[in-house]
Formats: structure tokens, sequence, C-alpha cells
């Protein structure tokens, strides 16, 4: 079963951190990523570029309609996402968990389809 975990973050909360607090997150950031990919059930990870470069396209009478930034008016932004591929959903609740970089925000945890729009 494919699961993809979002990973959410805020510049104010990236600022609450020394640099020794933020440098010991990244390793542990790398060992999570090294124990995913090692079991096997790592499909594939991103970190979001500048956020603020990114685009909602709406198509509104057959053209599109371009806009700037996130399409949620939050606090937090979408920082990173995991697509992991796990036995259940037990196992990708077990890793969302595991994750040490959540800082509070917590991981969201969404169940993906398979190609041709059936669950995994």
């Amino acid at each position: 079963m494919k699961y993809m975990l979002l990973i959410y973050g805020s510049d104010d909360l990236w600022a609450q951190f020394s640099e020794d607090d933020f440098a010991k997150m990244i390793e542990q950031d790398a060992a999570f990523q090294k124990e995913v990919r090692e079991s096997g059930e790592l499909v594939s990870v991103e970190g979001m570029a500048d956020r603020t470069n990114a685009k909602v396209v709406r198509v509104r009478d057959g053209a599109p309609v371009v806009t700037d930034g996130p399409y949620l008016e939050s606090k937090e932004h979408l920082a990173s996402y995991f697509v992991i591929d796990v036995e259940s959903p037990e196992r990708a609740i077990e890793l969302a968990a595991k994750y040490p970089a959540s800082t509070g925000n917590g991981v969201e945890v969404w169940p993906l389809l398979e190609q041709g729009g059936t669950e995994t």
C-alpha cells in the first residue's frame, strides 16, 4: 500500500531552533530516510523549493488563471513529502510517528491510489 506523508513547517517555526538543534534535526531526518530507504519502503522523498514561487492554476471560462502562492491561507506550508510503500496502514502511521522533523505540526498520512484510480 502506498502512502504520502506530508510534512509541514513555517518560517517562524524554523527560526525557533538554534543552529545546533536545527543541525541535529537534519541529522535525525537523514537517519530516518536511511532507515526507510534500506527497508525498501521509501518510494520517493522531496523537499519543496522556495514556496514563494508556488502557483495555483484554475481554469475559468476555458482559460487558465494563475495566481501566486499556496492555495491555502495558513501559517504553515508544505515543506516536504515522502511516498512510502508499506504493508499496512499501521506501518504508515508508525513511520509518520517516527519522523523527527514534524516539529509539532504532525505528519499527514494520505493513502494513494494505484494508477488507474484503484486503491492500493
